[in-house]
């Protein structure tokens, strides 16, 4: 399943990237119907697109895409693989789930899926939160090159809308704003460093587009762990806050998140103990 927007993509190159479900529940659960199921079709014509963004995602999910209700924007989503073997697909639409998790390996909730719509050869399955969808995959049957069910479309908003028990001990951290309120990972995410590359005792931290369309990665490094070069600045574990620092109003345990306008070279993080300069990644620096 593609993921993502593209500054999501900049920092999974250099984090360590949790794959798998962790599922210990029943993976198709029997619950109340929504007040409002889906009522869109359960096939829309998808396609791969050779760009990223938001309407890429809905172009590639297809019907699944249609299905979420996202409190933000799409987050991930595709058509599925290109085929697979007899052996792989489902005698039922329930198998035909258990392909798309054995297949695509998505890293979305293994666990309390249920039937949202069917058609003769399609259902949908949906993955609730306070009654409203965030992950949706659509299993087809006998689809060319597909034989048996399986998985057709898939999609899913952003994990800052799934929940903590899920997210709690993923490859990214979710922030939150002033309010308290999970902030999607596309605005804002930090990540232990990759343990392939012995980064794991440095940190990155990525925030969004800017008005140039560009996203930003920051690093700590107070052990010098990562490569010469790779900071486009020093990093510094107790600096003056710079009196023209705002406070964004992200947090992540007691750290603060304060930046400069107009000057995106540093990240400000406020601890209880001092205030740490991240200085941004060169561009193009990563784990391979």
């Amino acid at each position: 399943m593609r993921g993502g927007l593209a500054t999501t993509a900049i920092l999974t190159a250099v984090a360590a990237v949790g794959c798998g479900t962790g599922s210990g529940g029943d993976l198709v659960v029997t619950g109340t119907a929504p007040a409002t199921p889906y009522a869109g079709p359960l096939y829309v014509p998808h396609r791969e697109v050779d760009e990223d963004g938001v309407e890429a995602l809905r172009t590639e999910s297809g019907a699944a895409g249609r299905a979420l209700e996202c409190d933000g924007e799409i987050y991930a989503g595709g058509g599925g693989p290109g085929g697979w073997s007899e052996s792989d697909g489902g005698d039922t639409p329930e198998e035909g789930l258990e392909a798309y998790f054995d297949i695509e390996v998505p890293d979305v909730p293994g666990e309390g899926y249920r039937r949202e719509r069917e058609e003769k050869d399609r259902v949908l399955f949906s993955y609730d939160v306070d009654g409203r969808t965030k992950v949706a995959v659509i299993v087809a049957e006998d689809r060319e090159n597909r034989p048996g069910w399986g998985p057709e479309s898939s999609a899913s908003c952003d994990p800052a809308e799934l929940p903590a028990s899920f997210t709690d001990g993923r490859w990214y951290e979710i922030w939150t704003d002033r309010d308290g309120d999970r902030v999607p990972i596309t605005v804002v995410h930090s990540s232990e460093g990759a343990e392939h590359c012995d980064w794991q005792r440095a940190h990155f931290l990525s925030t969004g587009a800017d008005a140039a369309g560009k996203g930003r990665l920051y690093g700590r490094d107070p052990e010098g762990v990562l490569p010469d070069g790779m900071l486009t600045s020093a990093y510094d574990g107790d600096v003056p806050m710079p009196v023209h620092a705002r406070d964004t109003g992200y947090r992540h345990g007691d750290r603060a998140l304060w930046l400069i306008d107009g000057d995106p070279s540093k990240a400000y993080v406020r601890t209880p103990d001092a205030v740490e300069v991240w200085p941004e990644v060169a561009k193009g620096m990563g784990c391979a």
